[in-house]
């Protein structure tokens, strides 16, 4: 926990004079979805607090927008925990991302189109895989995907997708093998950049959706496993 709080103390800064809830959500949400909290993790509220510099009220506050967005569980009598998902949590998660970002891409319109975000989490994952860092190859991926919804020019969007992804970090916890499931997306990431920047949005499109398809059946694969030998490496 002392590694995870003090990545938190460095975000203080990043509430200014002004902190509210809402900005602490958004810190919380970001370093979930980093991976700086793994599923079932207790979240202190004194030393949380203490590291960002928030009242007891403003934490609170959002814990309580996180456990509106199933990124958190409040347990009576016990405090505050990064979720756990279920097998149906990750389908619909799933289920979710093939109907936004296939949409995002099929809706683009005419290229170019603006791709520097998408070039530069390929380039992430490239240089995470090639020094052996699995989290840093998942987090790039991650990106990848948040750019990707970028492309739409919603704000909308990416807020619907902003929880989606970091319920997504907490589904790849589960996976055993990092380097096996996240991998050979890398390749995939970068086919479909290319397919992008060669403006051909109807093959990106189809990359992407076999692309979800495949990684779905994989972390389902996983999740039924590990559920079925108790859920060991959870909490």
């Amino acid at each position: 926990m002392a590694e995870q709080l003090t990545g938190l103390a460095d975000d203080r800064a990043l509430l200014g004079r002004t902190s509210t809830a809402e900005r602490v959500s958004d810190i919380l949400r970001s370093r979930i979805a980093e991976g700086y909290f793994p599923p079932g993790t207790r979240l202190s509220e004194d030393s949380i607090g203490g590291a960002l510099g928030v009242s007891r009220n403003t934490l609170r506050e959002a814990f309580r927008l996180l456990t509106h967005e199933r990124l958190l569980v409040h347990e009576l009598n016990r405090g505050v925990f990064v979720r756990v998902l279920t097998v149906e949590d990750v389908e619909d998660i799933y289920r979710t991302r093939g109907l936004v970002e296939c949409a995002v891409v099929r809706g683009l319109g005419e290229p170019p189109y603006a791709l520097e975000g998408l070039a530069a989490a390929v380039t992430a994952g490239q240089l995470a895989a090639v020094e052996n860092d699995w989290k840093s190859l998942s987090t790039a991926n991650i990106h990848f995907h948040r750019e990707l919804v970028a492309l739409a020019g919603s704000a909308r969007t990416d807020e619907l997708m902003r929880s989606v992804f970091a319920e997504l970090r907490l589904a790849f916890h589960l996976v055993d093998d990092p380097r096996r499931l996240h991998e050979p997306y890398l390749a995939r990431n970068r086919q479909i950049l290319q397919a992008l920047q060669a403006g051909d949005r109807g093959e990106a499109e189809r990359l992407l959706a076999v692309y979800l398809g495949d990684s779905l059946d994989r972390v389902v694969e996983v999740y039924r496993r590990r559920m079925a030998e108790g859920g060991q490496g959870l909490g």
